[in-house]
């Protein structure tokens, strides 16, 4: 199964310029924990909760920082076209939960959660389970602790 055959289409997308009180009531709205960071039609970084919190909030910045100072740059994404199950080793392999879809000429066209996964079964057999073990390992190039955000 393709990954555009269980990804989820609809994504609201954060500016870079915008702050991250702006950010996070988008998040409140759509009740994720989690958006894409675009400019000018290009994937540029993704914000999570987890960002606000820890590289804005516990460093002592307000409300009004922008997004693009808090949030991660170094964005892993996988293309409409690849296998699921393969994404679904990936994301395990990266510790990550969600990565944003893109097209061929690398425009954001919805995001994967491991959870569309193990809706759909594209994970493959106990492949889902094995992904939510790596992801669930403490550490990882993704921690909130490590300042290296290029």
């Amino acid at each position: 199964m393709r990954v555009s055959e269980v990804m989820t289409r609809d994504v609201r997308v954060a500016n870079p310029s915008e702050t991250i009180r702006q950010a996070a009531r988008m998040m409140a709205e759509i009740d994720a924990g989690v958006v894409p960071v675009g400019d000018n039609d290009r994937l540029v970084g993704m914000l999570t909760d987890r960002d606000i919190a820890i590289r804005a909030v516990a460093d002592g910045k307000g409300p009004d920082t922008t997004v693009g100072e808090v949030m991660t740059t170094d964005v892993k994404y996988c293309f409409e076209d690849e296998e699921a199950e393969q994404v679904c080793r990936n994301l395990g392999d990266q510790q990550i939960r969600r990565i944003p879809v893109v097209d061929r000429q690398k425009r954001l066209v919805g995001i994967l959660s491991l959870g569309d996964l193990a809706i759909s079964g594209a994970g493959g057999t106990g492949a889902t389970g094995e992904a939510l073990a790596a992801i669930s390992r403490p550490g990882g190039p993704h921690s909130q602790t490590s300042r290296d955000r290029q």
